[in-house]
């Protein structure tokens, strides 16, 4: 009997919505998008290729139409949704109500090609009574999004096709650009670079234990020495050079006198000032206040909180987790307030409810605040059964956030007191000044929200703002004593890395991006090598200086913060069908007038009035990137300046082909994986330059009477035949990761040496096969065809027959054998899978048995945890997501059974969708 079909974009969302609505729908998952543009030159249609905007899928040639194909690991997910199609009396598009989840609905439209009526459902939360009024108020499609979602697609497809091989060939191959990854990588960059011109200076200032006869002591801080304020950190430039006037500045054997001349001193209240305090209760969370929240309070990377989040929402336990919205709704604000009275009193909760205004006017703006879902939110304690570790954490920090955001102002008062002290006659040349002082206590007479919530830090010194601090009562005129005083040195600091939840808040605060890709944004900075995290901060590779430092140089207008945020601005008026996007993308890719191009009826340009953001280029992204090629000096872009050794020789550090490394003149040296950049000063790029040359004499080799030294070279330790002196080797071998050079003896490097070897010859058609040590580690080949090997021992030891074996094997197999387990690791949060790390063809990685993620800089087989492997994984999914593919179910994991659902209470016919080629 025919039934209505409910199409949503995840097996977990199918699962449940199928239990809600019971065995009159059947609910399945499209597992994200179906088609997307061409991943490679392979998947472009026969009809397109040859032509020269093909490589795309963007035909820049017809009004920028894109050339859409079905993913091919998602053709067999197509056909059952055409069987169910066919099978059902209705469909319902019930995908995920922002730009991505209309996207995926309108290419389901376009490839189903339905001949049954069409319906679209909305809901912000997965419960009961969210599904069944969303199925029964279902929509229309809503083209604009469609529209928003399309532009920025193609947008990107356009910056990162045409500016990528500009980074191939001036840097290193397989580098991308992207239209905010560029920008968020400049941001590090940039950082980066303020550390490393920064110049610390020292400055020395005095704190005083103070008490008062009957009292308890206090500290207390020296301000200013006879009215002149003492200098401080913020007095300082980035060059360590003292930038306000009238300040006094005290190194330490002034310090330390003054200290001395003190000692024995009255200090006298000269002004006590009171000052009530109140505190309001910070705001629900929107995604970006989440990941950075999440960051502060729970450690969790920006991707790995998202992670969670969508977990939860997908179980049913939050609100949609990408919104841009800090609103509750009406029944959201009753449950906080009823929790509140009942679980603090009626004196934590205000007269009325607090309305959040919204923090955004772009097109994303189509949810609630992130807050646990449902008319009656269930405590922390409740979910103690059902949630794992990670879920639990992050649905606490949320439940506390939305309760504390509807609760009284945190009330109390503020106290400052000055005091002045005689400088004694052991103060040195300060002897008879007087030393001003002051202390600040708090104290709060009425909690309010901070009975529920403080908000995190990223310094841990402003949290302590947050806390008591309490004075013994003064007047004016009240003597005190000095228990102690002390004198403190100080040095100004470079400005602090960006950790994620900082990074996400520069971002949000440029503009740059939406709060809904920060997540993605930066797993893709990290998964693509331009940041590395040390310590939980985020820190620059060399080859990020050199592409940063290329687009800042040549195309300086698309990493530039303030054009990326009106872009983001303009794609916003698309979606709000203010701007038509044809001319928008032409402007930008083409060049033209600048202006913009509205809508008709639909105004002039947006809230401003100004028209589009995207003014005339000159020559637009094609011909710029064609006619500015030749300008672009490879080896300045890849050179960064340190500064000049001792004796006035320039050093710089170089991105090469296979690494970073220091050159100075004809001097050469490998720079460590774990330097950071700041750290390389001119002195320590010495220090590498001039470091002990570890080459060994080990014998000579009895065929060719040359000289077998082992060396160590900036791909690694290696051995070479022929007297370094003379130039260019006769021949180098790579040291098997077993070896070292310490260790190594002639009979060693001769075998190396001899590779690579031949085993014997395919008796198909006599070609020879052999065995050799490459980049990615040993394998076999013969002719076209390769295989790994399993340990680099194999290539003295493997005969004709164990070759003959490997090649009849599948790559696959092959592979699989090949890739001995390290490391056995937990299970993963999201497959379920036990994780384990593998030594590849490319080096370790980790796996879930569906998913491979390699290692990432500062990672190792030894310290990696199951936290941080399961980050790895997200990010891969993720990058996988961007380009239209999904992971491959291990054989052992469970299908998800399809649900069937609740009796269908409409049947209103969608409007058909928009047709495109």
């Amino acid at each position: 009997m025919p039934k209505s079909l409910v199409i949503v974009e995840s097996p977990t969302k199918a699962t449940k919505i199928g239990k809600i609505l019971g065995s009159d729908y059947i609910v399945e998952s499209s597992v994200g998008h179906i088609r997307d543009l061409p991943a490679n030159a392979a998947e472009v249609p026969a009809e397109h290729k040859g032509k020269p905007w093909a490589s795309m899928g963007v035909d820049t040639e017809h009004d920028f139409e894109p050339v859409y194909v079905v993913n091919p690991d998602k053709k067999k997910t197509v056909a059952n949704l055409r069987k169910l199609v066919k099978q059902a009396d209705e469909l319902i598009l019930a995908t995920d109500k922002d730009r991505e989840g209309e996207a995926i609905a309108w290419h389901l439209l376009e490839v189903l090609q339905p001949r049954v009526p069409v319906r679209r459902m909305v809901f912000g939360e997965i419960t009961d009574a969210a599904i069944r009024h969303a199925i029964e108020h279902t929509i229309d499609l809503d083209e604009r999004l469609v529209d928003a979602q399309e532009a920025r697609r193609i947008l990107d497809r356009l910056y990162g096709y045409e500016l990528s091989p500009v980074l191939w060939k001036k840097i290193n191959p397989g580098l991308s650009a992207g239209r905010v990854q560029s920008v968020a990588t400049r941001i590090v960059v940039e950082r980066e670079r303020e550390r490393m011109a920064f110049v610390p200076a020292s400055y020395w200032d005095l704190s005083a234990e103070l008490v008062k006869e009957g009292g308890s002591a206090f500290e207390s801080s020296m301000t200013a020495l006879d009215g002149a304020r003492l200098a401080s950190g913020r007095d300082f430039d980035q060059q360590g050079r003292l930038t306000s006037d009238g300040v006094a500045r005290l190194d330490e054997t002034r310090a330390r006198a003054i200290a001395a001349g003190l000692e024995d001193a009255t200090f006298t209240v000269s002004s006590v000032e009171t000052k009530p305090y109140r505190r309001k209760p910070p705001a629900p969370f929107s995604t970006s206040t989440l990941q950075q929240e999440a960051g502060r309070k729970l450690r969790f990377s920006s991707s790995r909180t998202m992670q969670v989040a969508q977990r939860l929402y997908e179980n049913g336990y939050i609100t949609y987790m990408r919104t841009d919205s800090t609103m509750l709704s009406d029944s959201a604000l009753t449950a906080a307030r009823d929790q509140i009275r009942a679980r603090y009193g009626d004196d934590y909760l205000p007269d009325s409810p607090r309305i959040y205004a919204k923090k955004s006017k772009n097109a994303q703006e189509a949810h609630e605040a992130v807050r646990p879902s449902g008319e009656t939110f269930r405590t922390p304690d409740e979910l103690r059964g059902e949630l794992g570790s990670e879920e639990r954490r992050l649905y606490e920090l949320i439940w506390t956030r939305t309760i504390a955001s509807q609760m009284t102002d945190a009330v109390g008062q503020t106290v400052s007191v000055r005091l002045e002290a005689p400088v004694g006659s052991q103060g040195g040349e300060d002897a008879g000044a007087t030393a001003q002082f002051s202390a600040s206590g708090r104290t709060i007479t009425f909690p309010g929200f901070f009975r529920a919530y403080v908000e995190g830090s990223d310094d841990p010194e402003e949290a302590l703002a947050d806390r008591e601090t309490f004075l013994p009562p003064m007047a004016e005129g009240d003597v005190l004593s000095a228990e102690e005083v002390t004198a403190e040195g100080h040095e100004t600091k470079p400005p602090a890395r960006y950790n994620e939840p900082k990074l996400v808040q520069k971002l949000e605060e440029l503009g740059v991006g939406r709060p809904s890709t920060y997540a993605s944004i930066i797993s893709t900075i990290i998964g693509r090598g331009y940041v590395w995290k040390k310590s939980g901060a985020l820190v620059p590779s060399f080859t990020a200086f050199a592409v940063v430092s290329l687009l800042e140089r040549h195309f300086a207008h698309l990493v530039d913060y303030e054009f990326t945020a009106k872009m983001e601005d303009d794609l916003d008026e698309i979606a709000a069908g203010n701007f038509d996007r044809v001319p928008w993308l032409s402007r930008f890719y083409f060049g033209g007038p600048e202006g913009g191009t509205a809508v008709a009826g639909a105004g002039s340009g947006g809230p401003s009035g100004d028209g589009p953001a995207v003014v005339a280029n000159p020559l637009g992204l094609k011909e710029m990137v064609t006619d500015r090629l030749d300008e672009i000096d490879a080896a300045a872009i890849n050179s960064i300046p340190l500064g000049q050794d001792s004796s006035g020789t320039t050093i710089v550090a170089r991105v090469g082909r296979y690494g970073p490394y220091l050159q100075r003149g004809e001097d050469t040296a490998s720079l460590p994986d774990d330097i950071v950049p700041d750290e390389l000063t001119p002195q320590r790029a010495e220090e590498l330059l001039e470091a002990p040359n570890d080459d060994r004499l080990l014998g000579t080799d009895p065929e060719t009477d040359q000289p077998v030294v082992a060396r160590n070279g900036r791909f690694g330790p290696y051995v070479q035949l022929g007297d370094p002196a003379d130039g260019k080797p006769e021949k180098t071998a790579s040291l098997f990761s077993s070896m070292s050079l310490d260790t190594i003896e002639l009979s060693d490097a001769l075998r190396l040496l001899s590779l690579p070897r031949e085993i014997g010859r395919h008796p198909e058609d006599g070609e020879p096969i052999t065995v050799q040590n490459g980049r990615y580690g040993p394998y076999l080949k013969w002719g076209k065809e390769t295989r790994s090997l399993g340990s680099e021992s194999e290539l003295f030891t493997v005969t004709l027959d164990d070759g003959l074996k490997l090649l009849a094997q599948d790559k696959k197999s092959a592979r699989q054998r090949s890739n001995p387990v390290l490391r056995e690791l937990g299970t993963d949060k999201v497959s379920e899978q036990p994780m384990s790390v593998r030594n590849g063809r490319f080096g370790a990685y980790v796996t879930d048995g569906e998913v491979n993620a390699s290692l990432r800089k500062g990672d190792t087989v030894e310290n990696l945890t199951d936290e941080r492997a399961s980050e790895l994984l997200q990010m891969r999914r993720e990058r996988m997501a961007a380009k239209g593919q999904t992971p491959k179910k291990s054989a052992s994991r469970k299908k998800a059974t399809k649900k069937k659902s609740a009796k269908k209470t409409s049947a209103k016919k969608a409007s058909s969708a928009r047709k495109r080629s």
